[in-house]
């Protein structure tokens, strides 16, 4: 099934849902790097959602409370992830929304790159592949190796599941930069809290027709003492009960 075509995005509103958790040391220069982006033809706007961090990150966060185009929302407490970005939905009033970590994993800079075939009218749906140079790990922790090495060939496994399930092939299904234009969530439904929110939301997308195509990005990972939050052991089988809900259950 191809992606059917769109009217281009001409003067569009661009929706970056930013959740944070305990992300004092990065929140504040990423979400002013946010805040500075300029893309010609689009407006930003900025939606938080804050979730009760222990480490002085709301304090921050709150600073931007009152900044134009940013929408804050405060959690009473930590759910994960996926709370946090489904949280934010309802919020979101763009044309077309992505999906931004507070950590500078990700370079702002792929921005346009990502928005160039949506705006254009041939996309709906974008990824932003972590493959950039073309290597096989995306992980490189120079103090963790083992579990740099753990992390890269587990994602290839769960690659693998992801497209032939869907009857397709990615590189980097689980990638932050998910960009897709707002109406694509129309009729769908979640559930997830953590980062098996990135398996549910890909796979429903896919199955209700939206085909998306990868863009290589840039990407610098931060490794576990660097404060990553994946659970090595407890988080794969979140996403492996995701990927059958997901897969086989009502969108």
């Amino acid at each position: 099934m191809s992606t059917p075509a769109h009217q281009p995005i001409h003067d569009g509103v661009l929706s970056v849902i930013v959740p944070v958790y305990n992300e004092a040391a990065t929140v504040r220069p990423a979400l002013d790097a946010i805040l500075a982006k300029a893309i010609p033809g689009w407006t930003l706007e900025i939606v938080i959602v804050e979730s009760n961090s222990t480490d002085g990150t709301r304090d921050i966060v709150l600073g931007y409370r009152d900044r134009p185009r940013v929408k804050l929302i405060l959690e009473d407490r930590p759910r994960g992830k996926g709370h946090a970005v489904r949280a934010a939905f309802p919020h979101a009033n763009g044309d077309v929304i992505l999906i931004q970590d507070a950590d500078l994993e990700y370079d702002l800079g792929d921005y346009d790159i990502l928005l160039a075939p949506i705006a254009a009218g041939r996309q709906e749906f974008v990824l932003g592949s972590r493959h950039g140079a073309g290597g096989w790990a995306i992980r490189q922790f120079a103090s963790q190796p083992v579990q740099a090495l753990i992390l890269n060939v587990a994602h290839w496994g769960f690659t693998l599941l992801i497209n032939a399930a869907l009857g397709m092939w990615l590189r980097d299904p689980f990638t932050m930069y998910k960009v897709f234009r707002r109406e694509c969530l129309a009729g769908l439904t979640f559930e997830c809290d953590r980062f098996d929110f990135d398996w549910e939301l890909l796979i429903k997308l896919v199955r209700k027709g939206h085909r998306p195509i990868e863009i290589p990005v840039s990407y610098k990972s931060r490794s576990f003492k660097e404060g990553k939050k994946i659970r090595m052991f407890r988080d794969p089988i979140t996403w492996l009960v995701a990927w059958a809900k997901a897969r086989f259950g009502p969108l």
